[in-house]
């Protein structure tokens, strides 16, 4: 079981005052960690004050910049060994945020997966849903939330992706996919999440587009084949159906079914090429 002494926490927030002096008293009485940082991305509430008066360290964005650039700034600024990583909504519990960190000694990356109950709106549950099916996909593993911001994981390993990570919503979703996809050690551990104070800032129809590209940029990084391979068998498939049809009824291959055919190629043999260009990647990792 590690130490809460070895762990710094991260919580980035905006205009989060109504919430976040809980969460950082909670937190505090819970356990004896190495620190709470309060990352103030830009707020324009009593957010730093409220985090300053409950007994955080605040490093305040001058404006906002993202939930992603928060995370990253107290990725830099944490001193622990471990770092744990949760909104300031008021979502998450003490006690589940032990349960995280005390796996950190078997794992390198443990996150906090919400049941569905407890996912707000039917409509963002679906959504989870679908992405966390095309996640396990792509990632061959099967990931029951992808999406969620609650994650404990070890310092170094999460500085080892710091520049994957983008300025906006996505990056327990980097953070997820480049850990699997790099072979670390990740576990899923069920958490029940409470209702937030305050009004979500990720919107489905604008970030969820958004989500998927980062999912599908991510597997192009770490393993190329995953995305390249279906699209070019498709092709082939498409041009090797529609030239047999063509034969047999006017006796001739047309070249719409040759080009399919050599797009299916050149695709895969660009997959390979990615593919070896991905592991060159981490023979020089360090």
């Amino acid at each position: 079981m590690v130490d809460p002494g070895r762990v710094s926490i991260v919580i980035p927030a905006c205009n989060e005052a109504g919430a976040i002096a809980g969460v950082v008293r909670d937190l505090a009485a819970a356990a004896a960690w190495r620190e709470i940082l309060v990352i103030d991305d830009g707020s324009t509430d009593a957010t730093r004050r409220e985090a300053e008066g409950a007994g955080a360290r605040v490093i305040r964005h001058p404006y906002n910049k993202g939930n992603g650039a928060a995370v990253k700034s107290g990725i830099r600024a944490a001193s622990g060994e471990f770092i744990l990583i949760l909104d300031g909504d008021g979502q998450h519990q003490p006690a589940d945020a032990l349960r995280l960190a005390a796996r950190l000694d078997e794992y390198d990356l443990v996150v906090g997966a919400r049941s569905r109950e407890t996912q707000a709106g039917s409509t963002r549950r679906v959504g989870n849903a679908v992405l966390n099916r095309l996640a396990s996909y792509l990632a061959q593993r099967d990931i029951p939330d992808l999406t969620s911001g609650f994650r404990a994981a070890r310092a170094d390993c999460l500085r080892e992706f710091i520049h994957l990570l983008p300025n906006g919503f996505s990056t327990p979703t980097t953070t997820t996919l480049a850990f699997l996809r790099a072979g670390y050690n990740v576990a899923f551990e069920p958490v029940e999440a409470r209702r937030r104070v305050g009004t979500s800032k990720i919107r489905l129809a604008h970030d969820g587009p958004r989500f998927l590209l980062i999912m599908l940029r991510v597997i192009t990084i770490f393993s190329p084949l995953r995305i390249f391979l279906p699209i070019a068998a498709l092709s082939f498939l498409l041009g090797a159906g529609y030239g047999i049809w063509t034969i047999v009824r006017y006796t001739q291959v047309t070249d719409a079914s040759v080009l399919l055919i050599v797009l299916a190629v050149v695709i895969f043999l660009v997959g390979l090429v990615s593919e070896q260009i991905a592991a060159l990647r981490f023979d020089g990792r360090q």
